[in-house]
């Protein structure tokens, strides 16, 4: 495993011979813009790997993506090269259609100290709940990115992450009613104690997301990619792209159902995937992501 690979993989181009906040957070942004959150491999009859050199020759090597296991776990790999302080630490997903969270962790994020400050840096959530910046760890303080307002809340050592969603607009000016599409207001995200974890702590978890019968990832083929100015996606056959901020505090929405026969062009093209075995595309879950 090669840093100069990585950095090449992702085109970034700038120093990083200080561990600081701003090459963290340009890193991270190339990170995000260039490796999508995807879990194709389950729908590939392959298997998502926690071993850090099969992440590190699947995202680098391949071009592929991956979740937030594989995401982030490399992530940590190149901060600490880079000399950061960096902690694994476990998350649980809120899941706004049970209206709870799980009773596992079942998201695998990191923490940076720098300065005597700690931020969270996660860039293996995807979708329009990805951060764009690492967030500085206080609660109660609005933190504003592109995507949203972001805000953590600390309750008895347990912190709360929360994004502020901006209403959404079709093309022709409409605001869009189906396809599960969010509604403005505040979204829970996930929370997560300050407890260190090791790789070895998601093993079980990481197998059971991509075997269990009833798992979000195995009801839906997803591949999401942050851009310069919002984000794409690829549900099943349900293609969608979000402007953030298009006009008026109102995110652009477009979506289009592709065919079978435009899937793999559309993940060349739009996701620079190029899957080494055939995808069955799914999406039998009523489960919003985006």
């Amino acid at each position: 495993m090669d840093i100069k690979e990585y950095f090449a993989r992702i085109s970034y181009r700038g120093s990083y011979d200080k561990p600081d906040l701003a090459t963290l957070t340009d890193i991270f942004q190339h990170h995000i813009r260039a490796v999508p959150f995807e879990n194709l491999n389950i729908h590939c009859g392959e298997r998502n790997e926690l071993d850090l050199e099969v992440t590190f020759n699947k995202i680098v090597r391949k071009n592929r993506g991956g979740w937030c296991m594989e995401n982030n776990h490399l992530l940590s790999w190149v901060l600490k090269t880079l000399g950061y302080d960096v902690t694994l630490l476990g998350a649980k997903v809120f899941v706004p259609e049970h209206d709870a969270y799980p009773e596992e962790m079942d998201h695998l994020l990191l923490k940076v100290v720098l300065d005597n400050k700690s931020y969270i840096v996660d860039g293996g959530f995807g979708m329009a709940c990805q951060m764009w910046q690492p967030m500085e760890l206080i609660s109660g303080t609005d933190q504003p990115q592109t995507p949203g307002i972001f805000r953590f809340l600390e309750e008895s050592g347990v912190w709360y992450l929360e994004k502020i969603r901006r209403k959404q607009c079709t093309p022709d000016g409409s605001v869009p009613t189906s396809h599960n599409l969010e509604t403005e207001g505040r979204r829970r995200i996930y929370h997560f104690t300050l407890q260190p974890q090791d790789i070895e702590d998601f093993r079980a978890r990481n197998n059971h997301l991509q075997t269990a019968p009833k798992s979000l990832f195995v009801l839906k083929s997803l591949c999401s990619l942050q851009t310069t100015d919002g984000i794409r996606s690829l549900i099943g056959w349900k293609f969608t792209e979000m402007k953030y901020n298009y006009k008026d505090n109102m995110d652009l929405v477009e979506i289009r159902i592709l065919a079978d026969d435009e899937i793999e062009k559309t993940l060349k093209e739009k996701f620079n995937i190029t899957l080494d075995k055939k995808l069955v595309p799914i999406n039998r879950s009523r489960l919003s992501v985006l």
